[in-house]
């Protein structure tokens, strides 16, 4: 399975980071990649990253990471909402039949891009008026919602949970227990599957 993370100025290391280290390590073909060929991205807490690719047309399962939106920063999941782009080219990739997924308050932008309207979703608990303003059904008792073609999650460390579901649902159970273990991270919180996806 490929699948890309996308970096942009401002997002928060651990949103992207944390599924990165848990996807990477379970053998997926996993990438850090910017919108565009850039040399580097600087993160919200000033980590320099240099991707390993620009965004692919179809990645198998693109990630979103969010940061920045609660305090309208300059730069970050805010501002990227308000520019437009990458929400666009987030909309792209689902429609092109990529599986698409946030942490974080990167689902903000999977909502300016209309990939959520009327569906079940969460983001960090200081953006759910905002995520309900876009018409989505917002599960604020799930740590990590599965409506089947998108994911979403909760605030910052529930990263490793939606990538040890991932894990779990392609690899199994046992795959996941591993890769939590490896990384001493005991998983917690309501997972939502949506009946679609059973």
């Amino acid at each position: 399975m490929h699948v890309q993370i996308l970096i942009y100025d401002g997002f928060d290391e651990l949103d992207a980071i944390g599924p990165y280290e848990i996807l990477h390590g379970a053998g997926f073909d996993t990438e850090l990649a910017g919108l565009e060929p850039v040399e580097r991205i600087t993160a919200s807490h000033g980590t320099v990253l240099e991707p390993h690719a620009t965004l692919a047309a179809r990645p198998d399962l693109l990630l979103v990471p969010g940061g920045g939106w609660r305090d309208r920063k300059p730069v970050g999941t805010w501002a990227e909402y308000e520019r437009g782009v990458i929400p666009a080219a987030i909309a792209e990739r689902h429609r092109a039949g990529s599986r698409v997924g946030s942490v974080c308050t990167g689902a903000m932008l999977l909502a300016k891009g209309g990939i959520l309207d009327g569906r079940p979703a969460t983001t960090h608990w200081a953006a759910y008026d905002d995520l309900r303003g876009h018409g989505v059904d917002v599960r604020t008792d799930a740590r990590v919602v599965d409506d089947g073609d998108v994911l979403t999650c909760g605030g910052v460390t529930s990263g490793l949970d939606l990538a040890l579901h991932i894990v779990e649902a392609e690899l199994g159970a046992e795959a996941a227990e591993f890769a939590a273990r490896l990384l001493e991270h005991e998983r917690r919180g309501q997972v939502f599957v949506s009946a679609t996806t059973r």
